[in-house]
């Protein structure tokens, strides 16, 4: 009986060995060059949280040399950052989406640079014709040859293939693609068997992004921007969208591409601007708006929002910089620059306003109330003529009028709480405290059915208009609720424990009179009303002392209250 090794060793093994070897090189060709050169198209795509820690990965085909991409939507959702490294090993950053569908689990998207690509199949193969599976490898191809077991219509028009092939996890994203190379769609798992999928190539390239995009629940759990769309519209809604999504950084991209696609529109110039304005950057800012000016087709627009910027720099910034070249006068002139090229009633506003803060308030009055009596009939002119009205020292009845109207033509809505308000204040100012009271509860209602609460100084507001006719317990519920919502304001503070002391109850004065001199040990207020709790509650010695540090600080009030209780 000969051994193994003689086995081995005889002529008829040593031929099939041959004949095998032989055969090798047919089956690397039965795999099409097509299909080889679509393999350096396939990617790996990395995704990141915002705080630079891996979020998942998936695969991919480039379909474009621009970086048009696509890949599985799920990696994306939670992303802040991407990452794709092609077949040869070179990474990119994926600079946005261009659509995503996540019942497909599909995303098209743009990274940055020149890419190799893959064609996309136009037509659709049919049920029991072979395709290939290229799963991604660096510098080599590998693609297994795969038959499509059942295509179904979507949608009219696009294809759902499956495929019985039992595929690894880590093959999910990879192309199908056919003879010639031609990508068919992308490798998902079907749930509940070993079989998987692939929506049509032609459905994900399909993929769109417009105005509404940054909306789109799918897209909205993402981080990563949006494409800037392809219609000038749907671009300007973009900006106006992205402003609640992304920080600066991401609006300087959308500027930036907005500036390429649309030169003569000013939206862009206007965004890039207000970036550098936000940073204290003013040249910069004047900068572009220039370049608005000079580039846009509606120099109008351009004008306008070179003098709005001005005006808000001159009356709103706090940045502590100083730009000298930004004036009323600059303001003005551009104001009127967008009046000559288009007379709209806005660019008049905007000369009103700037004639207001100018101190010409007779001026300003005559400009808001001849605004008023034009297409722009609107609250905001009715209050700031009031304004106006209170500089030239007028009666409060005339200013009350004033913003009656301003009341009377924006509603009782969100739109006319802020006029509201300074009616009710103008009340309030005027001994008419139960007047006030009705606007400042009509505004508090609405604030807290549009926005869930009114601001801290509200409350405060009106605690104090409330105190005057002794509505203490309402007075007493409203400071306390100015301290939830501004915990760190000792005034606040200070207050509701005046108001406990005055209503007797001593504990809640001591506790938030303590409070007050935790956030501000330097003020005496805190001091005086601890001291005045104390000596109700019996603690003399703690009282004065608490007295005698008010006394310390400079308050005028300690020694006479020292003498009074000692």
């Amino acid at each position: 009986m000969k051994t193994f090794k003689q086995i081995f060793h005889t002529p008829f093994l040593i031929m099939l060995w041959l004949f095998c070897l032989a055969l090798l090189p047919g089956m690397v060709k039965a795999q099409p060059a097509a299909v080889q050169k679509a393999s350096k198209a396939v990617f790996t795509l990395t995704t990141f949280k915002a705080d630079g820690s891996l979020l998942s990965s998936t695969h991919g085909v480039f379909i474009a040399t621009d970086g048009t991409a696509v890949s599985t939507f799920a990696p994306f959702v939670g992303a802040a950052k991407a990452t794709v490294i092609d077949a040869a090993g070179k990474s990119y950053d994926v600079d946005c989406l261009l659509g995503g569908n996540e019942l497909y689990d599909v995303a098209k998207f743009r990274v940055t640079g020149t890419t190799p690509a893959a064609p996309i199949a136009r037509t659709a193969v049919m049920q029991g014709a072979q395709v290939w599976l290229v799963n991604y490898a660096k510098g080599k191809t590998d693609a297994q040859p795969v038959k499509i077991a059942k295509e179904e219509k979507f949608m009219d028009k696009y294809v759902y293939y499956v495929v019985n092939y039992n595929a690894p996890d880590n093959a999910i994203g990879c192309p199908f693609v056919n003879a010639k190379g031609e990508v068919m769609g992308l490798l998902r798992h079907l749930a509940g068997n070993s079989d998987v999928s692939a929506a049509d190539i032609l459905f994900i390239n399909d993929l769109k992004v417009n105005g509404m995009s940054n909306l789109d629940p799918a897209l909205k759990q993402t981080a990563i921007r949006t494409a800037l769309p392809s219609k000038e519209e749907d671009a300007r809604m973009t900006l106006v969208l992205a402003k609640s999504k992304f920080g600066d950084d991401v609006i300087r991209k959308y500027a930036d591409e907005f500036m390429v696609k649309f030169p003569a529109a000013a939206d862009g110039y206007k965004e890039r601007a207000d970036i550098a304005f936000r940073a204290g950057d003013f040249a910069e800012a004047a900068h572009y708006m220039e370049l608005g000016i000079a580039k846009a087709a509606l120099k109008d627009e351009a004008h306008y929002n070179y003098a709005d910027l001005i005006y808000r720099y001159l009356a709103y910034s706090q940045s502590g910089k100083t730009f000298e070249a930004w004036t009323l006068d600059k303001a003005m002139a551009e104001a009127q620059a967008a009046y000559a090229a288009n007379p709209l009633p806005i660019y008049r506003h905007l000369q009103a306003q700037i004639t207001f803060m100018k101190g010409d308030y007779q001026s300003a009055y005559d400009q808001f109330m001849s605004l008023a009596k034009s297409g722009l009939r609107n609250g905001e002119v009715f209050f700031e003529a009031a304004q106006a009205k209170a500089n030239l020292k007028a009666g409060t009845s005339e200013i009350i009028a004033l913003l009656d109207r301003a009341v009377n033509v924006s509603g009782k809505t969100q739109m006319g709480a802020p006029y509201i308000l300074a009616r009710g204040k103008a009340l309030d100012a005027d001994g008419k405290y139960r007047d006030a009271m009705r606007d400042y509860n009509l505004y508090d209602t609405i604030m807290t059915v549009f926005y869930g609460t009114a601001p801290a100084e509200f409350y405060y507001t009106r605690y104090q208009c409330e105190s005057k006719i002794r509505m203490y317990q309402q007075a007493l519920n409203d400071i306390a609720h100015a301290c939830v919502l501004a915990p760190k304001e000792p005034t606040y503070w200070v207050e509701l424990a005046s108001m406990n002391l005055r209503v007797n109850k001593l504990d809640e004065a001591v506790f938030a009179a303590t409070r007050c001199v935790e956030l501000a040990p330097q003020y005496p207020d805190g001091y005086i009303f601890l001291g005045l709790a104390q000596i109700q509650k019996k603690l003399k010695a703690e009282g004065l002392a608490n007295l005698e540090k008010a006394k310390s600080l400079g308050d005028s009030r300690a020694q006479g209250l020292i003498d009074k209780y000692k």
